[in-house]
C-alpha cells in the first residue's frame, strides 16, 4: 500500500517530505525510495541537484504505483484517475504519470468479450454486426470500446463492452478497498478515507449498471437538444445490455491534445469556455443530470467548421461515459449557486453562511472548505478568487499542506454530504481540463460563466416566491422583480461585455496573436 505525496505547484520541498516520509515510517509503507533519496539529498548542498533527485524519486514511486494499479486493474484503476486529476495536490509526476488510467488500461482477451457477449445475449457477436473490430480503440477501468459494424443497416457504432472478469472480482475488489482503508485509519487516525470506500460502494453498482449507463445517455441528449448553442454532442444509443452497450460511433481528440486544437485553429479559450457552459448547465439547470466523472478521457473535442460563430467557436465538445450521474436537489441548488456568488463577491460573511447550509461547514472548518471548492489559497477566496494564480499562493498552499492542511481536509471530506463529495470531484476534474487547456485568458472568464448561472438560479428562485406571494404584478411584489432582475441583468451585462471585447479582439487581432505566440 502507498500513501501519494503533496507538492504545490512549484514542486515539493526537502523538508516538507521529509515530514510525509516521517509518517511513512510508522506504517512501515512504501516510503524506501523517498528515504534514500532524502537521506542522500542531506549529503547534497546544490538545491537544484536535491530537486532534481526528489523529482526522480516522484517518478520511480509514481511508475510502481501505476504498474499496481493496472494489475489489480478495475476500481483500483478508478482510483488512479481520479488521483490524475488531482495536479493541485500530488506531483507533477505522479499525476502525468497516472493519466493513462484515463483511456489507456489494461484489456480484456476478444476471446473473453465474444463469451460474454454471447452469455448475455444468446448469440454471437457475428450475429447481431458484420464487423467487429479485434483491438478496443480504448480501455477504461470497467470497459473497453471495440468499433463494429451493425450487420442490418451498415451503420458504424461504438461497442462498449464491461470487462468480463469484473463481476466476479468487483465485490472482492471494494472489500479490499474497504479494507484497505480501514488499515490505514488504524496507523493513521487523523487520514480517515473510509468514506471514499463508502461512495465507491454506493457508485461502482450503478457504473456497472450499462442499461442505466444508456438511460443516463439518453435523459442527457434530451436536456441538452434544448440548449443548441451549447456545442455538446452526446452518441446516441441503439441498444443495451447490462455488460454490453451499442452507441453511435462519434469519435474526436482529447480536451489537452493541444496540437491538434491550435492546427485546426480551435480556440483554446472557447474550448474552456464550452466545457465551463456544459458544466454549470449540469449543476445549476433546472432538473439538470450531473455527470460525475469528466475527466479527459470521457471528453473529446471534435473539429467542426458548420458550427463556426463568434459564440460557439468551430467544434464539438463530445462526452462520453454517462455512467456515473447524479441529481442535485433544488434547495441544494440554490445554496450552492449562493455560495459561489458570495465566493466571487469576496462576501466572507455570506460565505460561511451558505458554506453551511450546503455541507453543514463551522465557522472552524470553513477556511479549508472554501479553499477545497475553488483549489485556492483562501487569501485569495476572501479578496478576488477570479485573478490569476501567483507563485506566492503556490507557496502558501504548499507551506499549508505541509503544515497539517492534507489531514484536516481528509477529515472535512469524511463529514460533508455524499453528493457535495461528487460536485467537489466534478469540481477537481473540470478545473484539471480547464488548466491542461492552458488557456489564455486564466480564470477570469470562466468565473463570470459560472457568476451567469449563479445568478439564473437565484434569479427563479426570487421570481418564484414572488409568485407565491401574490403574483409577479401585485404592486408591493413589482419592486422585488425589479429588485432581482436588476442583480442578474449586472452579470449578465459583465459577461457580455467581456464577450464583446473578446470577439473585437478576435476580429482585429486574431491572426496576430498567432504569430506572436507561435502556435497562437
Amino acid at each position: 500500500m502507498r500513501i501519494r505525496l503533496r507538492r504545490g505547484r512549484g514542486g515539493w520541498s526537502y523538508s516538507e517530505t521529509r515530514v510525509w516520509v516521517r509518517k511513512l515510517n510508522k506504517a512501515d509503507v512504501d516510503g524506501g525510495s523517498y528515504r534514500v533519496t532524502l537521506n542522500q539529498n542531506e549529503k547534497i548542498e546544490d538545491e537544484e541537484e536535491q530537486t532534481k533527485a526528489l523529482k526522480a524519486c516522484h517518478q520511480r514511486c509514481a511508475d510502481r504505483t501505476l504498474k499496481v494499479l493496472e494489475r489489480n486493474g478495475s476500481i483500483f484503476i478508478k482510483l488512479g484517475q481520479h488521483l490524475s486529476a488531482m495536479n493541485y495536490l500530488l506531483p507533477l509526476e505522479w499525476t502525468t504519470t497516472f493519466i493513462p488510467l484515463q483511456d489507456k488500461c489494461p484489456v480484456s482477451s476478444l476471446e473473453s468479450i465474444e463469451a460474454m457477449f454471447e452469455q448475455d445475449t444468446g448469440e454471437q457477436i457475428s450475429a447481431y454486426f458484420s464487423d467487429f473490430s479485434p483491438e478496443p480503440i480504448g480501455a477504461a477501468s470497467l470497459a473497453q470500446v471495440h468499433l463494429a459494424t451493425v450487420k442490418e443497416t451498415g451503420q458504424p457504432v461504438a461497442v462498449k463492452v464491461q470487462h468480463p472478469a469484473l463481476e466476479e472480482w468487483a465485490g472482492l475488489d471494494l472489500a479490499l478497498t474497504s479494507f484497505t482503508f480501514s488499515t490505514l485509519k488504524r496507523f493513521f487516525p487523523e487520514y480517515d478515507l473510509e468514506w471514499l470506500s463508502s461512495e465507491m460502494e454506493y457508485s461502482l453498482p450503478q457504473e456497472l449498471d450499462f442499461v442505466l449507463e444508456g438511460q443516463n445517455a439518453i435523459r442527457a441528449k434530451e436536456y441538452f437538444s434544448h440548449i443548441p448553442e451549447l456545442p455538446l454532442v452526446i452518441p446516441d444509443v441503439l441498444w443495451a445490455k447490462k455488460r454490453i452497450l451499442v452507441m453511435e460511433n462519434v469519435s474526436g481528440h482529447r480536451p489537452d491534445d493541444l496540437a491538434f486544437l491550435d492546427a485546426n485553429h480551435i480556440d483554446r479559450d472557447e474550448v474552456s469556455a464550452a466545457l465551463a457552459r456544459i458544466f454549470n448547465e449540469m449543476i445549476f439547470g433546472t432538473d439538470a443530470p450531473l455527470h460525475c466523472d469528466p475527466h479527459g478521457g470521457n471528453i473529446a473535442i471534435r473539429l467542426n467548421p458548420s458550427r463556426r460563430s463568434s459564440r460557439t467557436g468551430n467544434f464539438d465538445v463530445i462526452l462520453y461515459d454517462h455512467g456515473l450521474y447524479r441529481d442535485i436537489p433544488l434547495s441544494l441548488r440554490r445554496s450552492y449557486a449562493k455560495l459561489w456568488l458570495a465566493v466571487i463577491d469576496a462576501d466572507e460573511p455570506r460565505m460561511r453562511k451558505y458554506a453551511k447550509e450546503v455541507a453543514g461547514i463551522n465557522d472552524e472548518q470553513f477556511p479549508l472548505f472554501a479553499s477545497a471548492i475553488t483549489g485556492r489559497d483562501y487569501r485569495v477566496v476572501t479578496s478576488d478568487v477570479s485573478a490569476a494564480r501567483t507563485m506566492q499562493e503556490k507557496k502558501n498552499i504548499n507551506d499549508a499542506l505541509g503544515e497539517g492542511m492534507l489531514q484536516q481536509l481528509v477529515q472535512l471530506l469524511g463529514q460533508v454530504p455524499r453528493i457535495i463529495l461528487l460536485i467537489l470531484k466534478t469540481n477537481d476534474l473540470t478545473r484539471s481540463l480547464d488548466e491542461n487547456l492552458q488557456t489564455r485568458l486564466g480564470p477570469v472568464r470562466t468565473f463570470l460563466i459560472l457568476a451567469r448561472y449563479c445568478s439564473r438560479t437565484v434569479f427563479e428562485e426570487q421570481v418564484e416566491e414572488l409568485r407565491k406571494n401574490g403574483g409577479l404584478l401585485w404592486p408591493r411584489n413589482l419592486v422585488g422583480l425589479v429588485g432581482a432582475w436588476l442583480g442578474y441583468f449586472r452579470v449578465e451585462v459583465k459577461l457580455e461585455v467581456f464577450e464583446l471585447w473578446l470577439r473585437v479582439r478576435r476580429l482585429v487581432g486574431w491572426e496576430a496573436g498567432v504569430v506572436e505566440s507561435g502556435a497562437w
